[in-house]
């Protein structure tokens, strides 16, 4: 109940932040998040509701990336862990702190995706000001993958295009 509380203030605050920014003339562009130790930003028109973590039901015979299945707001949603999916790796097994530490991404409802992602954190709003660089994504990178910005402490944030992310042949074929 008490993590429930929790996610509920700190999206408060978050709506809160994203409310005051506007308000401050600059617009908030950025989800940012961490899944596997890679720093990235997600676009808030991207993205949609984020909940805590929850218990998942494997399914069989689907990539080792997808974890499942979870009741999400009373709907089913396909849950993937998205650094074990950009690896093209297994998903690693985390333990009962990090899971409580983690976050399911929902996609925004307008991208038609039923899925939710899982972060391992989440590290509030960035809006362009918070960055000192950009660059272009490699040709060799996945289509999904932004402009990489790098900030003024120097660390890199990959920023990740969900729409795109959503239409991706291999994101989509979860099925072994």
């Amino acid at each position: 109940m008490a993590t429930k509380q929790a996610l509920r203030e700190f999206q408060s605050r978050l709506a809160e932040r994203l409310q005051s920014t506007q308000a401050a003339g600059a617009e908030a562009s950025w989800l940012a998040v961490e899944a596997g130790g890679m720093r990235l930003l997600f676009p808030l028109n991207h993205a949609g509701e984020i909940f805590p973590w929850t218990h998942v039901q494997a399914v069989p015979y689907v990539q080792p990336w997808f974890l499942g299945v979870a009741n999400l707001r009373g709907g089913l949603s396909g849950v993937v862990d998205l650094a074990a999916f950009m690896r093209g790796a297994v998903a690693e097994p985390r333990s009962e702190l990090a899971l409580a530490q983690s976050r399911l991404v929902a996609f925004n409802p307008l991208l038609e995706t039923n899925c939710a992602l899982l972060v391992d954190r989440l590290l509030g709003l960035r809006t362009m000001e918070a960055f000192a660089d950009s660059a272009q994504p490699a040709e060799s990178e996945p289509p999904y993958f932004g402009h990489l910005y790098t900030d003024d402490d120097g660390v890199s944030w990959q920023e990740i295009n969900l729409q795109a992310l959503s239409l991706t042949p291999s994101f989509l074929s979860i099925g072994t």
